[in-house]
């Protein structure tokens, strides 16, 4: 099953939907939402830490308030700040703030305003953001406004509850005016916020945790949405077992068309990885200046030799190929833009164009009508931009890939932390593993080939965007584990595509 991404209001009526059908009351679960979160900061706490928690006076103020109590009564020294932001309270809120008030370990201070003085945290302070939860729809002002600036300001770790005080879950905010709470770590209920997901909101969001609350199973498997999270068991159950009677021409034979004169590592790359990903059969397409060193550097593949001694410049013949892959390493020349214009009007599948293949379509826009349906396009931020168009954030980008994916009926793999799969459907996909250390050269190319080895082995080009970007995540991590992030090179990502497998069919 896909881990869904709700929005906002979908998430209110989860709620909503548990406490009538499970049944349980609304200040009991937000007792188990509160529960969850102190779990988890106990196991992160050491036995001389301190926490003040600052609450508003919504039900984020009250998971705040509830909070604070289990970590009073767990003997942890806990101040409160509850600010005064409005004269209604909710009502869970309310009961909290009752049950909290004759509790040991815990001070409780109200403000009506921002105090001249500041209070002076201890280094080891905790510091809990329950200002303002999810619901929140418009720039913080004022009071809060200034607290928020100062808690920013101090060095101790903060802890934001559900999200971030300041940032809208499910639209950009306004970088040059907006104040936001700047957490080291987030604890989200339940789903993670779409918000999250963007780059531009790291520096608020942190490291953020999904805490399972217990919303009813039957309202998140009924309700449809338009944008997933993946998991591994969910990219398990895509993978196809072998047959004992399989052989070679089962798994399909890939054209990769790949490297010029200068750039033949990046064709070596995403052809090894296309093998390594089981396909049957590879053909490397190159220059003339290639032909020493390639039966060397790849044994493994066959290879079509162009008449160009520099760069691709004619297409081979194409019936015995049953997918094409183009771009990685391919240069931008004259001669390459007019084989790849032939090339995308020939070919008789889906096609899986990367890198210099999409710089040559960012100049030639009126070829990708010719693209056959369901092709799939991997660009990374820069390439997207080129091809797409520039956007002012994250969630224009989005809005604009998928109408770019609708358009044409392509699958549309924008690469990146959380790389985002756009379908013709129009839904995304999140990808949920990757490191930072797999920004490195090749990368990219190593992705196109996995790709196009799951394509070869009659994987639905979603099937193949999906496990592809998964298991080349999965590999990048096994292989930052063992090497370290700053060590990893492209073709270490290759090279723990077995043990990805094995993980993912173990």
């Amino acid at each position: 099953m896909l881990d869904k991404i709700f929005s906002v209001e979908q998430i209110r009526v989860a709620d909503q939907y548990t406490i009538d059908h499970e049944p349980i009351a609304s200040i009991d679960l937000m007792e188990r939402a509160a529960n969850e979160c102190f779990v988890w900061l106990k196991q992160k706490a050491k036995k001389s830490q301190s926490f003040t928690v600052l609450c508003g006076p919504g039900n984020n103020g009250g998971d705040g308030l509830a909070i604070a109590r289990m970590l009073a009564e767990d003997h942890f020294p806990v101040q409160v700040f509850i600010l005064n932001l409005s004269d209604r309270f909710s009502a869970d809120f309310m009961e909290n703030r009752k049950r909290i008030m004759d509790v040991d370990h815990v001070h409780i201070h109200q403000w009506d305003e921002v105090p001249q003085e500041m209070p002076i945290f201890r280094d080891n302070t905790i510091v809990i953001d329950a200002i303002f939860g999810s619901g929140l729809s418009k720039e913080i002002k004022g009071m809060p406004q200034k607290l928020i600036r100062y808690l920013n300001e101090q060095p101790q770790i903060k802890v934001a509850i559900d999200i971030p005080s300041g940032l809208f879950a499910d639209k950009a905010i306004n970088h040059s005016s907006a104040v936001v709470f700047q957490a080291d770590y987030t604890l989200s209920f339940q789903f993670p916020k779409w918000s999250f997901l963007m780059p531009e909101n790291e520096k608020y969001v942190g490291d953020w945790q999904i805490l399972d609350i217990g919303l009813s199973r039957e309202y998140i498997e009924k309700t449809p949405t338009e944008k997933y999270y993946m998991s591994t068991r969910f990219v398990k159950s895509l993978l196809k077992p072998r047959g004992k009677f399989s052989h070679k021409g089962h798994f399909g034979h890939v054209l990769m068309v790949a490297g010029d004169e200068t750039k033949m590592g990046a064709a070596i790359l995403s052809s090894k990885a296309a093998l390594r990903m089981g396909a049957g059969l590879l053909t490397l397409h190159h220059p003339q200046s290639a032909k020493s060193i390639l039966p060397i550097a790849l044994p493994e593949a066959m290879l079509s030799l162009d008449s160009d001694t520099q760069a691709f410049s004619r297409i081979p013949e194409l019936e015995k190929y049953t997918h094409i892959a183009v771009g990685p390493g391919l240069g931008t020349r004259k001669q390459t833009a007019k084989a790849l214009k032939m090339l995308i009007q020939q070919a008789h599948s889906p096609m899986l164009l990367d890198a210099d293949a999409l710089n040559i379509l960012a100049e030639n826009k009126t070829w990708l009508s010719f693209l056959p349906k369901a092709s799939i396009l991997t660009p990374h931020i820069g390439e997207f931009h080129r091809l797409v168009g520039q956007t002012k954030n994250s969630f224009e980008r989005i809005e604009k890939a998928l109408s770019f994916a609708k358009k044409y009926q392509i699958y549309l793999i924008v690469k990146g932390a959380y790389t985002m799969i756009f379908t013709p459907s129009e839904n995304i996909y999140v990808n949920s593993t990757g490191n930072p250390g797999m920004a490195t050269g090749g990368s990219g190319d190593v992705l196109t080939g996995m790709i196009a080895g799951l394509l070869a082995q009659q994987y639905s080009s979603l099937e193949a965007a999906l496990i592809g970007v998964f298991m080349h995540g999965l590999a990048g991590d096994m292989a930052a584990k063992e090497l370290s992030m700053e060590s990893l090179m492209a073709g270490d990502i290759i090279q723990y595509i077995p043990a990805a497998y094995k993980a993912l069919l173990s």
